[in-house]
């Protein structure tokens, strides 16, 4: 997480560099740099998680094409919380709470939302592999049941890591 900060750190314009330098100013600036960042990330996430999405649909597709008609609502399934997942994630309050906002969040739980970004890439890694199983299970019937079972059980850990997430932000269950 590290490299987005420094990445919209580096791009602060020169107000909010004057703005840094008044006393009591710098650390909303670095929070609202934190936002930011925490913005790219979870967009960054999104994008990779939306290419997964697309091939999961173009799954189904061959699913129909096989003749395995019987395995496209299970697809459908994993799809679907694929889609979940990148909405709810796509339009989620930044991470780092402004002067005003209702809710604050503070260094220790920024690092927290920040564990829990960084597992979406390697849960968008999973997925990948997933899918990559399911693709080359096309024409196994006794290896696709399962194939399908995986990735329905991973995206669906994709959308409970998020809720998760937002758990940490709010701090309810």
């Amino acid at each position: 997480m590290s490299d987005f900060f420094e990445k919209v750190s580096s791009q602060t314009d020169p107000f909010k560099k004057l703005i840094g330098m008044v006393p009591g100013f710098s650390g909303y600036v670095d929070r609202q740099n934190r936002r930011d960042a925490d913005k790219l990330l979870r967009d960054t996430v999104a994008l990779r998680f939306e290419e997964l999405w697309k091939r999961t649909s173009n799954l189904q597709a061959d699913l129909v094409s096989n003749g395995s008609i019987e395995y496209v609502d299970d697809m459908e399934k994993a799809a679907i919380q694929l889609r979940t997942f990148i909405d709810k994630i796509s339009t989620a309050p930044r991470g780092y709470a402004g002067m005003f906002d209702a809710v604050k969040i503070n260094e220790k739980e920024l690092e927290a939302l920040y564990q829990f970004d960084l597992a979406f890439f390697d849960l968008a890694e999973q997925i990948k592999r997933a899918i990559d199983t399911v693709e080359a299970s096309l024409n196994d019937e006794e290896a696709l049941p399962a194939a399908i079972r995986n990735l329905i059980s991973l995206s669906r850990l994709a959308v409970e890591t998020y809720n998760k997430r937002t758990e940490a932000i709010t701090g309810s269950k």
